[in-house]
């Protein structure tokens, strides 16, 4: 549920933000049943993929040493900084030895997790963040601490609301990787240019925030998935 606003963090309290905050205000019962609706479905999925899960677990292992999961730190509501479940697609440390974005053909990316980030199966996992909390099905997408610490005012906005496993952003940005591929500098242009652009759709979503606004934006996600082009 939304915090009151003097218990926000001090950068969050300004004007920018404070026009999100009081859409978001107003709509108090969307937020209870958003997060009804995460717990619910959150804990029938976690019975539903158990196995799903398990088979992709032995998938991983088998295709490259390392840990199952890629747990790096991620920010969620009020700039919290928590530790995301995906599974893993690049070999062991890939943060350590390239940057924070993926782009396409990233040699990091192995062969298992190539196959699955084409079908967003990597995410499976961050079912256990929509339960703890940390996350919502729907939501701008977690950013790393580095590229949060440079957010706008109004980017800010975006942190009154947990992460999500998807949003119209991603939607839109289905191809990100892809587009950064030809970039000099990948930071920053994922700063300059995909990330304001992203943005642009996340804090539109959040003016025009809905329980049922959520639902169908989950049902797009599926579409895009399964090849459908918003552009």
């Amino acid at each position: 549920m939304l915090k009151k606003w003097e218990d926000l963090p001090e950068d969050m309290k300004c004007p920018a933000v404070r026009e999100y905050y009081d859409i978001l205000a107003g709509r108090k019962a969307s937020l209870f049943a958003k997060r009804v609706f995460d717990l619910i479905v959150g804990l029938i999925l976690l019975i539903i993929l158990a196995i799903p899960m398990a088979i992709l677990a032995i998938m991983i292992k088998l295709d490259s040493e390392g840990p199952v999961f890629y747990r790096q730190e991620r920010v969620t509501t009020y700039g919290k900084k928590f530790r995301i479940h995906k599974f893993r697609t690049m070999v062991a440390n890939a943060d350590k030895i390239g940057t924070a974005v993926t782009v396409g053909g990233d040699s990091r990316i192995t062969k298992v997790g190539a196959k699955l980030r084409d079908h967003r199966l990597d995410e499976f996992p961050q079912v256990f963040d929509v339960l703890s909390g940390d996350m919502s099905f729907v939501g701008t997408r977690p950013e790393a601490s580095k590229y949060v610490a440079d957010y706008t005012d109004e980017m800010k906005a975006t942190l009154l609301l947990p992460a999500g496993i998807t949003s119209e952003a991603s939607i839109r940005y289905k191809d990100e990787a892809e587009l950064l591929d030809a970039a000099s500098d990948v930071d920053k242009t994922y700063m300059e240019v995909v990330l304001p652009g992203k943005m642009k759709y996340n804090l539109d979503s959040i003016r025009n925030f809905s329980f049922f606004g959520d639902i169908a934006t989950m049902f797009r996600t599926v579409f895009a998935v399964l090849g459908k082009d918003y552009d």
